[in-house]
């Protein structure tokens, strides 16, 4: 992320909410953020939405370790949904991903080919369009979507009130025990439109 867009993100936060500041001054966004200076290509944005269904409901570490194994199930070969699809099943499963999971992948996988959903056309997309094209695949909901827009296509104002890591480091940062979705909507509201980045920051303290 470039010097002038942090020094932005960090004067709204400093006038609006000095506690979520505090931990932001502390966060690298590029450890987290693809690139803001290039388009990804449809085949990246495959996978990256697949990266994401792996991901669902495991720690960084293990997902990462598991899609590390995914990605060499194509030994060499361009990771396509046509080249996912015929990988069977159980050396995906042997990759550690669940057989949910591989439902989930392959049914992405050939809702692409048949252009039942629209990758090429995300970017040009808003946020809720981006959450309807994807939850046509089986095993997408809002939370993978919004994962998706976050890490994936940069939006820049995304909360995800489904992702018990953004409850639990909203307890840490502010002290709130249990907080209800009404206190917690009262705080962001005041993030936009850079709920993206608050919303990492209370990720990140949790590390």
């Amino acid at each position: 992320m470039d010097k002038l867009k942090n020094e932005k993100i960090l004067k709204h936060f400093i006038k609006i909410d000095l506690e979520i500041h505090k931990v932001i001054l502390t966060v690298n966004f590029d450890e987290w953020l693809e690139s803001d200076s290039k388009k990804l290509t449809n085949n990246e944005l495959f996978l990256n939405v697949c990266r994401t269904i792996i991901g669902q409901q495991l720690s960084g570490k293990a997902a990462n370790t598991i899609y590390g194994r995914f990605l060499k199930l194509f030994k060499g070969k361009e990771i396509t949904s046509a080249n996912l699809l015929k990988i069977k099943d159980q050396k995906i499963r042997d990759a550690g991903i669940s057989w949910a999971k591989i439902k989930y992948i392959k049914d992405l996988a050939q809702k692409y080919m048949n252009g039942e959903i629209n990758l090429e056309s995300l970017y040009d997309m808003t946020n809720e369009e981006v959450i309807t094209e994807l939850i046509k695949v089986k095993g997408i909901g809002n939370w993978t979507a919004e994962m998706v827009l976050i890490f994936t296509l940069n939006r820049e104002d995304v909360f995800s009130f489904g992702d018990l890591g953004l409850k639990k480091g909203f307890e840490k940062v502010y002290g709130i025990k249990n907080p209800t979705q009404k206190q917690i909507e009262k705080m962001i509201s005041k993030w936009t439109p850079y709920k993206s980045f608050g919303s990492i920051a209370l990720w990140h303290s949790l590390e």
